[in-house]
């Protein structure tokens, strides 16, 4: 029986977040504690990549980490975000989060509704003649570039940020005494097996969130009992729902 869960994301904001239903509805304990955390390149690094920001007309983010890096590196380089600049955004979330530094205007941020690149690519063809920067994290592979190369976009993916693993403690390590843990990227689950190797392989099911989380998941022997996102079970919250209802029959 599942009592206790950690989630290896931050604590959500708002209570009214569907996690907190899951605890009262099913009486179980969670905690939140990301197993990674996201350090900004400083713009010495950056600069390494000889990538020039003022040479792209038009952004594409995919994460808020990459929203926040963006301007933290134009504003130690000095650079001033021309009022034109066009972002675009995978989803309206990470969109409406640009407000945080620039004015939102409609006619300069674009987004896309699934999450995926793939589905965002559309509104960048219909703006064919822009120069898009492409934001990333230090763990990427070349399925962005390949995509907009198909399409003959002209675009530039750079490092802004990196990911980093969250270590444990040495009380958080003796008190472990989870029934479940909820992975969202393989970083997570490598920083899972850089603290307890497979001595919880056995006493510990995992939910996973993404094919390459899955995948990470397995191949490091651990008991994967949820694979999310799902045609049935789209957010990692309801494919809990769903284990947890039948746990409790």
């Amino acid at each position: 029986m599942i009592k206790k869960i950690l989630i290896s994301q931050p604590k959500p904001a708002s209570e009214k977040s569907p996690y907190y239903d899951l605890a009262n509805d099913y009486g179980v304990e969670l905690v939140f504690r990301p197993f990674i955390k996201v350090e900004g390149l400083t713009s010495k690094e950056f600069r390494s990549q000889k990538v020039s920001i003022m040479n792209h007309t038009a952004v594409v983010f995919t994460s808020r980490h990459a929203i926040d890096n963006y301007f933290k590196l134009a504003k130690e380089m000095r650079i001033e975000i021309p009022e034109d600049m066009k972002y675009f955004c995978v989803t309206e979330q990470i969109a409406l989060y640009i407000q945080k530094y620039v004015m939102y205007r409609k006619r300069k941020v674009f987004f896309g509704n699934t999450g995926k690149i793939v589905d965002l690519v559309p509104q960048m063809v219909k703006h064919k003649t822009e120069k898009y920067l492409i934001p990333m994290s230090d763990v990427h592979d070349n399925s962005t570039a390949e995509l907009l190369d198909a399409k003959k976009l002209n675009h530039t993916e750079c490092v802004m940020y990196r990911t980093v693993s969250n270590d444990f403690t040495e009380e958080e390590v003796k008190d472990f005494d989870y029934d479940m843990c909820v992975f969202f990227s393989p970083s997570g689950i490598n920083a899972f097996e850089k603290t307890f190797g497979n001595t919880k392989n056995d006493s510990v099911v995992v939910a996973t969130f993404g094919p390459s989380t899955t995948k990470s998941a397995h191949d490091a022997g651990l008991k994967v009992v949820i694979e999310a996102p799902s045609k049935e079970f789209p957010s990692m919250t309801a494919a809990l729902k769903n284990y947890l209802e039948k746990q409790s029959k």
